[in-house]
């Protein structure tokens, strides 16, 4: 039986890029040595770093005013350093989800933060709208799609400030007008390659904006310099990475990812929405459609309900602790055909406790 896999993270990922990993991991392109046995300094692994850092300006169509890098330590080492370099005096920060709390936590060791939007008091149901960013904000941060909660940004942030954008979760699922951005930041295991690696994306004027002395391993500038090779990066991880962003290339680039994002969203969503026996929990213009939340109106079934999942080969619809209920999260690499099956033991589930 095939297993279709909802995890919110570590994620699925293409199954022809797994297997090109598997194969990295036994014999690198013939060279009689796994890729993880190479050296980071040697030609073979330059080479595959130089293709992953060009590849994310290429699916968003930046120019050479932008630079990437590959850091460790995930979205959470983000959280500091994106303050250590650049909060001098007092940024904006919008609270969308345990994720953007946590950033906000982290921001408040290096200056004033000014949460200028929340929707905490709804349980993060909505993204805040109505706020105000000021010009003297060193910056506004923002999350672009919360895991948790099953919301996400539609639209970009009009401000007069760098715009930094944790999009862990969403990254390379639609096209964006990245050239808005000073900052993208994302843990690669919710939609680009296995833990333990971090893409950054960065506009090279940002790094004028430090001015306070910043450790070498949390500095941007340092890390730029080296070219992504300050100490050594976490190789399958990049190499994988860089594999799933030619795999994206190859199936219609960002916008072949919308239409498939769409497709998959759109049927769950759907049927979420029928008279049924489920509750579909963020307001419905902010949705996301890498996670989808919902509940059932008797709690009582839920164990009922992941068992029945469970059968049909579904893993990982079990909602987060902090929310409860339930989480499909239908990332790039998730077939549709893996959502239908889905939503066809929901229906058979309603049509027995409904």
């Amino acid at each position: 039986m095939k297993t279709h896999n909802f995890s919110a993270g570590p994620a699925i990922l293409p199954r022809t890029v797994l297997e090109k990993g598997a194969q990295a991991v036994l014999d690198y392109n013939g060279s009689g040595l796994s890729l993880i046995e190479q050296s980071h300094r040697g030609k073979t692994f330059i080479g595959i770093m130089d293709e992953a850092r060009q590849l994310p300006l290429d699916l968003l169509g930046l120019d050479d005013s932008y630079t990437t890098i590959y850091l460790q330590g995930g979205a959470s080492m983000q959280f500091l350093m994106v303050a250590y370099n650049f909060l001098n005096t007092k940024a904006a920060y919008l609270d969308t989800g345990v994720w953007a709390a946590k950033a906000i936590k982290e921001a408040k060791l290096f200056g004033q933060v000014d949460v200028v939007g929340s929707s905490k008091e709804t349980k993060y149901d909505h993204i805040p709208t109505d706020y105000i960013v000021s010009d003297d904000h060193d910056y506004l941060h923002i999350t672009t799609n919360n895991t948790i909660y099953g919301t996400e940004m539609h639209h970009t942030p009009k401000v007069n400030v760098p715009l930094i954008a944790d999009m862990s979760s969403d990254i390379f699922s639609r096209p964006i007008d990245a050239a808005k951005y000073d900052l993208i930041y994302a843990g690669a295991q919710k939609n680009l390659g296995p833990a333990g690696a971090t893409l950054v994306i960065l506009k090279k004027s940002l790094l004028d904006r430090v001015t306070r002395q910043v450790p070498s391993m949390l500095s941007y500038k340092v890390h730029v310099d080296k070219e992504s090779m300050f100490n050594t990066p976490p190789v399958f991880a990049v190499y994988i990475c860089m594999e799933t962003m030619k795999w994206i290339q190859d199936n219609g680039g960002l916008a072949g990812m919308d239409q498939r994002n769409a497709a998959k969203a759109d049927l769950l969503y759907n049927y979420l929405d029928e008279d049924n026996i489920y509750t579909p929990l963020a307001h419905k213009d902010h949705r996301s459609r890498m996670n989808v939340t919902w509940v059932l109106k008797d709690s009582s079934l839920d164990a009922a309900l992941i068992e029945a999942a469970a059968a049909e080969g579904i893993s990982g619809i079990k909602g987060h602790r902090d929310l409860g209920g339930f989480r499909a999260s239908l990332y790039n690499a998730l077939e549709l055909e893996s959502v239908q099956v889905l939503v066809d033991v929901l229906k058979a589930f309603n049509a027995k406790h409904g």
